[in-house]
């Protein structure tokens, strides 16, 4: 039977408007039979009713179904308690993953922190600020996979005394004539790093746009009068500028913590995860799609949602700090 996917597509354009059209319709005349008080309360929920259905079907009920399967086996068809999270948390490979998504969080997330805070400082005092910032900013144009494959070839390894295409070991050897080349991606003792570098050159310029928005959000008259106290630049930086930047830091912290727990891409890229390089999201991956052991798919996916639900809940915590504060 041959479907003619135009014809489904234009009869879904025209009557999708319609169907809003006569709900909302509809929903105004259920209003308007019912009293003020209850009308005020009741038309609320009706308008949102459409959104809620659609977060419940392709959000919430993904969400606790994905926790359901966590407990079945690999064929989703017999119940198997935790076993699949204590393979989680006691297969060796496993362990491998958890260390490097470890290391991608702590090391991604303060070299970003450090970076974008730097930058945001310096930049604020040059008359090329604009500039300097575009091109700091630059990497966040590019996809993350684009950026694994620019940075795959920059990492290239030819053995020592061949020319060497890659940009970072022909940039070592010409400052260094004695260096050895590294094949950055292949040794155990360097890849993962390598790969977050990569993160930490894309999303330093996220950083430093916020930090620099709320560094410009600080009074330049407290700054001056702290000058004229004759305070140096680094006891205003640690006791005037650091503390008023801190819940913007906390702001672009938890945004990155949240990036880098999902981090996939760049690995799935550049190393596919081979070689110890595997990160969480990574190893849901394979066990989905290469693996079909669906079970523990499922337990990697529940993990990593845990593990980002306290990072929501305290910035949303926050928030509602501040706009009570306000």
């Amino acid at each position: 039977m041959h479907v003619n996917y135009f014809v489904i597509a234009v009869l879904a354009i025209a009557l999708i408007p319609l169907i809003i059209w006569a709900y909302l319709i509809l929903t105004e005349l259920i209003v308007s039979r019912t009293s003020r008080k209850l009308s005020r309360n009741l038309r609320p929920w009706l308008w949102l009713l459409p959104t809620l259905s659609l977060l419940f079907v392709f959000l919430v009920y993904p969400a606790l179904n994905t926790v359901y399967l966590s407990f079945l086996d690999a064929k989703s068809a017999n119940f198997v308690g935790f076993a699949n999270y204590r393979y989680i948390f006691t297969d060796p490979n496993m362990l491998i993953v958890l260390r490097n998504n470890l290391l991608w969080l702590v090391l991604f997330t303060l070299f970003c922190l450090f970076f974008g805070l730097l930058i945001a400082l310096l930049a604020d005092r040059v008359k090329y600020e604009s500039v300097a910032k575009a091109f700091v900013f630059l990497p966040m144009a590019i996809s993350l996979v684009a950026a694994g494959v620019i940075w795959k070839f920059m990492y290239e390894f030819r053995p020592a005394g061949s020319p060497q295409i890659g940009t970072v070991n022909a940039f070592l050897t010409a400052i260094n004539p004695s260096f050895e080349p590294k094949a950055w991606l292949f040794d155990r003792s360097t890849n993962n790093l390598a790969l977050i570098i990569v993160g930490i050159w894309m999303w330093t310029g996220f950083a430093m746009v916020i930090l620099s928005a709320g560094l410009k959000g600080i009074s330049e008259d407290l700054l001056e009068a702290a000058r004229i106290d004759g305070a140096g630049e680094f006891t205003i930086f640690f006791k005037i500028i650091l503390p008023l930047l801190l819940p913007t830091i906390t702001v672009v912290a938890t945004t990155l913590i949240i990036n880098v727990l999902k981090v996939f891409d760049i690995v799935y890229v550049m190393t596919n995860g081979n070689l110890g390089t595997e990160v969480i999201a990574n190893r849901m991956y394979k066990e989905m799609f290469n693996y079909r052991n669906y079970g523990r798919a499922s337990a990697i996916a529940t993990l990593l949602l845990l593990a980002i639900i306290p990072v929501m809940v305290m910035n949303i915590k926050r928030f509602n700090a501040e706009g009570s504060h306000e």
